[in-house]
């Protein structure tokens, strides 16, 4: 069968750009595993943050917003930077790098939002817009706008070859063969393999393992808690429902694109950071988990057309903020892939382009 378009990867990245779109290509997302989802997007720890991921995603981030907002995808949280006496610089960095951007931070007294707050942690910066995200609404209604537009899925459909000739690739799939004009790579950790045997230079795009776990303490997660996360990226948790506690040690190693699993020692290294900062005793670990962010060596998400290989587009390197930059990014992509100006916000898609790694 022959489409527009053929996106593989049907997480978040390929979902969100199926469903944007929608009815204006003939559509097919292959996907690797028997179901979406089962990697990055489903191992998200589902939040929305204006400042996480830097000031090269925040532009998306922020552009994201109101599609989030306004579909019932966001519940408010908040979000508090913590830092020591001598992290000074780390805080006056980050509040120079949203200056002028519309992000509200402020200083606060970090003791006054978080009970049990050892007293070494004497700084803190106040994000109010910062969200929970309901990403299993978010993806599922993706894929299914993509459906209704006339989008086919295809599961079980790892890529095994690729070759285009005559202006149309022809795919050879675990489920069969396909033709489309366009193929775009949004396979996540398997980005760069897929490049490979598409015949692309692959970009660099490499996964990093990060781990997170499920805890019940003593006292419980205090009502109204919201998502703290140290100035020197050293860990993050946040409330959940029934008073417990997500929290990882914000680790990042490198890993080959795999279904990863998470490391003892890394969840001991979590929950000793944890005690550093709060007087709460860890119960239990109820839960744990780990995921891969995969990022391109400079650290900003990878749009566009590739620079030699004809009809071979990038939408992949998202780290950990596929999922809460995706309305504006899936956007984005759109455009870009059927040639329209229409931007959203004003994101600039040349700072993510895949051509400047050609360079």
């Amino acid at each position: 069968m022959s489409h527009d378009i053929a996106i593989v990867g049907a997480g978040m990245a390929g979902a969100s750009l199926a469903a944007a779109i929608g009815s204006r290509a003939r559509v097919i997302l292959l996907e690797a595993e028997d179901m979406p989802g089962r990697h990055a997007t489903g191992r998200s720890a589902a939040f929305w943050s204006e400042t996480y991921g830097g000031p090269a995603v925040q532009p998306l981030t922020t552009a994201s917003g109101a599609t989030l907002r306004d579909g019932g995808y966001l519940t408010p949280l908040g979000s508090l930077h913590v830092g020591r006496a001598e992290d000074s610089a780390q805080i006056e960095r980050l509040l120079g790098d949203f200056a002028g951007s519309g992000v509200d931070l402020s200083p606060v007294d970090p003791a006054t939002r978080i009970p049990g707050l050892r007293p070494e942690w004497v700084q803190g910066i106040w994000e109010p817009s910062c969200a929970y995200i309901d990403v299993a609404a978010l993806h599922a209604d993706f894929l299914a706008a993509a459906k209704g537009a006339g989008a086919v899925l295809r599961t079980d459909a790892a890529l095994v070859a690729a070759e285009r000739r005559d202006g149309l690739w022809h795919l050879e799939t675990r489920a069969g063969p396909v033709e489309a004009r366009i193929l775009v790579d949004a396979a996540g950790a398997w980005a760069d393999e897929v490049a490979r045997i598409a015949g692309a230079a692959p970009v660099g795009i490499t996964p990093y393992r990060r781990t997170m776990m499920q805890l019940r303490t003593d006292p419980p997660a205090p009502s109204g808690l919201p998502h703290v996360i140290d100035i020197n990226g050293r860990f993050y948790f946040k409330p959940e429902a029934g008073g417990r506690l997500w929290l990882t040690p914000h680790d990042e190693t490198p890993s080959v694109p795999c279904d990863i699993a998470p490391e003892e020692w890394d969840v001991a290294v979590a929950i000793d950071r944890l005690e550093k900062v709060v007087d709460w005793r860890v119960a239990a670990v109820e839960r744990r988990w780990a995921g891969l962010r995969s990022f391109a060596p400079d650290r900003a998400p990878v749009y566009g057309f590739d620079a030699k290989v004809p009809g071979f587009f990038w939408c992949a390197g998202q780290g950990g903020f596929g999922i809460q930059t995706a309305p504006a990014a899936s956007r984005m992509a759109a455009a870009l892939l059927l040639g329209e100006g229409d931007m959203p916000g004003s994101v600039d898609a040349a700072r993510y382009a895949a051509a400047r790694f050609s360079r």
